[in-house]
């Protein structure tokens, strides 16, 4: 019998063209690599083909993470953790050259990328983050400036992460058949970061109080973070500009400013 929890929103890839697609876009043998959300383990499968040095499996669901520990109980690379990712230590991710996979819950897959932009320690160990997306949300991830899916999210993982390659994804391919259109990105984290931002919790939000009203002039929210003369000190930064119109890099100066009052 298929079993899919909508509350967990769970969506089994199921195409084995495409699930051999996302193994192709990074090199796995003899890498350590962590697979989030493996399910009933079809990217698992693929995964061990290629021969990792190991595979961390972290699965929310119960009695699927019993099943995998049962399938996989007599291979020694395969670990599995019954875990929330949104709970899971960041430390488990300190591994050089660590690739990590994810068909992430669409619920809280946004959720899911800023927990791995959020080391303190910057670059972190892992090398490739390999996610999929809800395709409207993967927009606005990948969004670039002056364009309409520019926004919060685009902002915090230009900061940290370029984006080396994208496809969509068909509901076709997944049981139970979702009823909208996904996108799988490959992400590297940038080895150097141009903007000295000490926590980027704060470019986070600061990117909420000026996005909260988008459509509106920034003249009252930019007054909220900084004071007049700090507003000064911001070349191209205009009061009558709306949020949608503030490229990537007066943020982060915005947040430069903010941590060093």
């Amino acid at each position: 019998m298929k079993y899919a929890k909508k509350s967990l929103g769970q969506n089994f890839l199921s195409d084995p063209n495409i699930i051999k697609k996302i193994i192709n876009l990074t090199e796995i043998n003899n890498r350590n690599i962590v697979e989030i959300g493996p399910g009933k383990g079809a990217l698992t499968e693929e995964i061990l083909k290629r021969q990792p040095k190991s595979l961390l499996l972290i699965e929310k669901d119960f009695n699927l993470a019993i099943k995998l520990k049962k399938k996989y109980l007599n291979n020694k690379i395969v670990k599995i953790k019954n875990a929330d990712i949104l709970k899971f230590d960041l430390k488990n991710f300190n591994i050089r050259n660590q690739a990590i996979f994810g068909n992430l819950p669409y619920n809280i897959s946004s959720q899911i990328l800023v927990k791995f932009l959020q080391f303190k320690k910057w670059p972190p160990k892992y090398s490739d983050l390999i996610f999929m997306f809800q395709k409207e949300l993967g927009e606005k991830i990948i969004g670039n400036f002056s364009t309409k899916h520019y926004g919060r999210l685009s902002i915090l993982t230009n900061y940290r992460l370029n984006v080396l390659k994208k496809f969509l994804v068909s509901p076709n391919c997944f049981f139970p058949k979702p009823k909208i259109t996904s996108m799988v990105i490959q992400f590297q984290p940038k080895k150097r970061e141009l903007y000295h931002i000490k926590n980027i919790i704060n470019l986070e939000k600061i990117t909420n109080i000026i996005f909260s009203n988008r459509r509106k002039m920034i003249n009252k929210s930019i007054k909220k973070i900084l004071s007049p003369e700090e507003i000064k000190r911001i070349t191209d930064l205009k009061l009558n500009f709306r949020a949608s119109e503030i490229k990537p890099e007066i943020y982060y100066r915005i947040t430069e400013i903010y941590e060093n009052k």
